[in-house]
């Protein structure tokens, strides 16, 4: 009698643990999975910075490295700007004047012009930090296709910010000319930045 309850609750834990490693999948807001808003199109900005309001026209003739995220995100955003760094350092100085990495945070609640100054300039000194009200940072978000989604509770300041990890890199003329996902490599990085230069 023992024996047949043991088998039966032995098949039963065996199929619930392979029912839970084909099928289920774990609901973590903290690194969800987000759409992309919308066919990415690109298009001019305007943002504020520490150094007053910043347009992406200011930028004609340069190659521009725009990226979306926020400076509380704790891997993929330091991730990114690394690499961004590291191209910036490899690439020789006359072409580097020509390159403009800006970081748009969707995070203005948080994220002072200030605060993305110390944060963006510890990558590269070269990288400029931007942000502005949250319609106009959703108006440009999906104007180059990417999302974010903020899990904020009203009097909570320690939230995350799922957004998407790409890389947009706009020519010279100030159009959308490539969208890098995230994990290119830092060669395939610099081989397109060094194509549209």
């Amino acid at each position: 009698m023992q024996r047949p309850i043991l088998i039966v609750v032995t098949l039963t834990l065996a199929a619930a643990l392979v029912w839970m490693l084909l099928f289920w999948q774990p609901q973590d807001e903290k690194h969800a999975t987000i759409p992309l808003q919308a066919t990415p199109q690109g298009g001019d900005f305007s943002f504020d910075s520490y150094r007053g309001e910043v347009s992406l026209k200011d930028f004609r003739g340069s190659v521009v490295l725009l990226y979306f995220g926020y400076t509380w995100c704790p891997d993929i955003c330091p991730t990114n700007l690394s690499m961004i760094s590291a191209i910036l350092d490899e690439i020789p100085e006359a072409e580097r004047v020509r390159v403009q990495p800006i970081f748009i945070s969707v995070d203005p609640a948080r994220d002072s012009v200030q605060r993305l100054k110390e944060y963006v300039e510890y990558f590269h000194p070269s990288l400029l930090g931007l942000t502005g009200d949250l319609s106009a940072l959703a108006e440009v978000s999906e104007q180059y296709g990417a999302a974010y989604k903020i899990h904020a509770k009203q009097g909570d300041d320690n939230y995350v910010v799922d957004h998407t990890a790409d890389t947009y890199l706009i020519d010279t003329d100030g159009k959308l000319a490539k969208i890098l996902p995230h994990g290119t490599d830092l060669e395939a990085l610099m081989a397109a930045v060094r194509e549209l230069l």
